[in-house]
């Protein structure tokens, strides 16, 4: 009996081991399977053609064309405020497209269908602080710009406060700009380089190189015309895509069906807490404060204002950008869409076909269209046409900022007229090496993009601060706003880089909506990590979303600002020149009740003739009034260009 046991443990035993070393050669066989599919697909992966080159040549050929015509063989740039500005003489639709191309990043452009993918319609929404921000601006900041017509929008900060306060926000702006156009060409073409095959540092290469060239040579009308025509391919190649995605996968009932059933269309989320990535309040007030800081004290975007003749031109081009905006950001949370339901079955981020969110985009249009001949070389155009906007606009705002806040300013070198052209394009090419050359550094410091990309919005939050406190605030003094200011930036850098830290160290992850890889038919399994979704370990001021980092900038500034100039001193709005207040704010001041005006040390009376006294960067016509004696009155019409204190540059014509 014992001997028949035993006989039967063996056996047992025996056919145990028969059975795993069975099932070890069916895992191996599947895994040779598997192994053998995805090198299939490799083998079979579209890859870029002739006629996709041929398409992205035109694109760029077409560009660089621009840049010869307006450099070369048009009307010559006679003075720098003819290279930086135009000579005001552009037309309205073409600015209004240049605002929007300036606007649109390649970033972006990948970014929003794999937001759609990751996390839902949510972000949409940001399409309402559109509808708030264009009012905002021609209200309260337009006017002001277009009356002083400053060549840089920080000599207002110089007018209203002190030099110090305006080379604080100029040398914020020239690092932030810096920065963010070599991870504004860098990123895209990172993404691009993964999936079609194009080498990241000749994209890269390829894209300075031509707009160093057109933005130098050409100047602001270059830039404006070459948006325009780039932001028609960029808007014709996502609409193309659209068209065959849609197509593809089996019509608009299937897409939304599929998004709904996957809790993607979500565009009220009303949880106020601050820390929520994306919800309605975040989104719509946060997003409006952001947007605020790109037309209402940006730069590029001020000078383009200042490339047209009258403000009505300016308020018609602000809602036709926002309208383009507002296309292009649908279009491409409908991308996003489609993206949810081809990958329904098989998310390519979780199998490891790619390694970044960002990659989705160019991904499906490279395995499902690039068959189609061309369609891949439009598509990366496009991506290439939001990179070379972005670049162009910054290298004209910063040869702008420089020659006036820096070499006529601060340094109080005297400029011929004739020298004023060559000193633009010659700080413009400057900016673009350094800028290319930066592209290297980020390339190797990786979260360091997502901390740039932040940083923007945060200047740009305390720079609509400083603005604003000067604007609406006759009480606000030089050291408040100065010290607001600094508080602001340093606050919110720490937050900044705090948040990144934390994410980089796996510490706060954020939710993303249900994928599946049940019909992937090669994935590798060791990607495959357990979701972590973020705790409140994280301290409450990392964990607040980034989208609010402008809005916190902008009320840090104004508040402290306010609070510091009451402590030291306030300035006596008797002395202030009320010519440097937004005009609906000094109407609201001037309206109250003469005892409000007293409790509140305003004059009983607006005195606007100090600004004559004053010396501004910018094109005015000045009317001079001739009365000599018993002469009768000549109106004399002079174009002259004054300088802000305490730059000693003067052009006249």
């Amino acid at each position: 009996m014992k001997f028949n046991g035993s006989l039967y443990s063996r056996l047992k035993l025996a056919i145990f081991l028969v059975l795993v070393i069975s099932q070890l050669g069916e895992g191996k066989k599947n895994e040779t399977k598997y192994d053998k599919q995805c090198e299939d697909n490799e083998k079979t992966k579209n890859t870029f053609s002739w006629p996709d080159y041929l398409v992205l040549g035109a694109m760029l050929l077409v560009s660089c064309g621009i840049g010869v015509f307006y450099g070369f063989i048009g009307e010559k740039h006679a003075s720098s405020d003819d290279f930086l500005l135009g000579g005001s003489s552009m037309g309205t639709f073409p600015m209004a497209m240049s605002l929007a191309a300036s606007f649109i990043t390649a970033i972006e452009l990948l970014g929003n269908p794999a937001e759609m993918y990751n996390y839902g319609t949510q972000f949409l929404m940001i399409c309402c602080a559109f509808l708030l921000v264009v009012p905002l601006t021609a209200r309260f900041y337009l006017p002001l710009f277009m009356e002083l017509r400053l060549t840089s929008s920080y000599e207002y900060l110089s007018l209203r406060f002190n030099s110090s306060v305006r080379y604080f926000a100029s040398g914020l702006y020239i690092l932030q700009m810096v920065l963010y156009m070599s991870v504004a060409v860098y990123a895209p073409a990172l993404a691009l380089s993964h999936v079609t095959g194009l080498n990241v540092y000749v994209a890269v290469s390829v894209v300075y190189i031509v707009c160093i060239f057109y933005a130098s040579q050409g100047g602001m009308k270059a830039v404006i015309i070459a948006d325009t025509f780039q932001a028609g391919v960029l808007i014709g190649s996502i609409l193309l895509i659209v068209y065959l995605g849609e197509k593809f996968v089996g019509g608009t009932g299937a897409i939304w069906s599929h998004n709904y059933n996957t809790g993607r269309l979500e565009i009220f989320n009303l949880n106020p807490d601050p820390t929520i990535r994306h919800s309605f309040w975040s989104v719509v007030i946060g997003g409006t404060f952001y947007w605020m800081t790109m037309f209402c004290s940006n730069q590029a975007s001020i000078q383009k204002y200042l490339s047209v003749e009258n403000i009505s031109q300016v308020k018609t081009a602000l809602w036709t950008s926002c309208f383009g905006l507002i296309l292009i950001y649908v279009i491409n949370f409908y991308t996003g869409m489609i993206m949810v339901a081809h990958y329904q079955h098989c998310d390519p981020i979780k199998s490891g076909e790619i390694t970044a969110t960002d990659q989705i985009l160019p991904l499906y249009v490279m395995s499902e269209m690039g068959h189609f001949k061309g369609v891949a070389g439009f598509f990366v155009a496009g991506i290439f046409a939001a990179s070379l906007g972005t670049v162009a606009s910054a290298l004209n705002s910063l040869a702008a900022v420089t020659i006036q806040d820096f070499v006529c300013g601060a340094f109080k070198i005297v400029l011929h007229e004739t020298k004023g052209a060559f000193w633009a394009k010659s700080i413009s090419i400057m900016y673009g090496a350094i800028s290319f050359i930066l592209v290297f550094v980020v390339a190797q410091l990786g979260s360091i993009m997502q901390v740039a990309i932040s940083f923007n919005g945060m200047v740009g939050g305390v720079t609509l601060g400083l603005f604003s406190l000067g604007m609406f605030f006759p009480w606000a003094n030089s050291k408040g706003a100065i010290f607001g200011s600094v508080i602001a930036v340093c606050l919110i850098t720490v937050m900044c880089v705090g948040q990144q830290v934390a994410i980089a160290n796996g510490d706060l992850i954020e939710e993303s909506k249900p994928t599946n890889i049940d019909n992937c038919t090669c994935f590798n399994a060791s990607l495959l990590q357990d979701e972590k979704i973020s705790t409140s370990s994280v301290f409450f001021l990392f964990r607040i979303s980034y989208i609010w980092y402008s809005a916190l900038g902008f009320l840090m500034t104004v508040f402290i600002g306010l609070v510091s100039s009451f402590l030291v001193g306030c300035s006596d709005p008797h002395e202030t020149d009320w010519n440097l207040v937004s005009p609906p704010i000094k109407n609201l001041l001037f309206s109250l009740s003469n005892k409000t005006k007293e409790r509140l040390n305003l004059p009983l009376k607006i005195h606007t003739n100090k600004t004559q006294n004053n010396a501004f960067v910018g094109v005015f016509n000045i009317a001079l009034d001739i009365n000599e004696e018993n002469k009768p009155q000549e109106r004399v019409t002079e174009k002259v260009r004054k300088i802000s204190a305490p730059s000693s540059f003067l052009v006249t014509t």
